[in-house]
């Protein structure tokens, strides 16, 4: 589990004379707590002195463990203007995408957490997936190979701490 969950939070502006039944909105943060979520939720729909908070609950993932592709869509605040952006990453979770992107705007960008905002977040299929980081997993015949092994004794009683030789990981095909 990382350090990001997604929280779906449910607000509105205070009721009054004018408008009895206002507008409820719902919106999907990713944050580290319900707190950062909270107050994130702020930035959008509705000023904090005129609103209020209806609820906040986590929202989970129905199907993680499968590798998909996850398009997203952010605007971050660099040091001259706003710059909006797409990007793809591979991930099991929606939650690990979004943190594997925060990890490179930060390397990539110098964006800091506070400064970048998740607008959207979908799952891409293999062929409307754009950027060739993605698209080179694509590939059916895909394989990792290892070329260094490390050969290990069969049973416990040949194993020992220290070896008088290095061994040879190298695999000869």
């Amino acid at each position: 589990m990382g350090w990001l969950h997604q929280y779906a939070v449910i607000g509105r502006k205070l009721p009054n004379e004018e408008i009895p039944e206002p507008e409820v909105y719902r919106m999907k943060i990713f944050a580290p707590n319900e707190v950062v979520a909270k107050s994130r939720f702020w930035l959008k729909n509705v000023k904090k002195a005129s609103g209020e908070i209806i609820s906040v609950h986590d929202l989970f993932e129905k199907r993680a463990g499968i590798v998909r592709n996850y398009g997203i869509w952010l605007r971050y605040k660099s040091r001259s203007d706003e710059v909006n952006m797409y990007k793809e990453f591979r991930d099991v979770t929606m939650t690990g995408a979004v943190e594997q992107m925060y990890m490179e705007m930060s390397g990539r960008h110098r964006a800091r957490w506070s400064s970048v905002q998740v607008l959207k977040v979908v799952v891409v299929e293999a062929k409307d997936c754009r950027r060739p980081q993605t698209l080179q997993f694509h590939d059916s015949k895909l394989r990792f190979p290892m070329p260094h092994k490390l050969p290990r004794a069969n049973f416990k009683r040949h194993r020992t701490t220290f070896k008088a030789s290095r061994p040879s990981t190298t695999i000869m095909d």
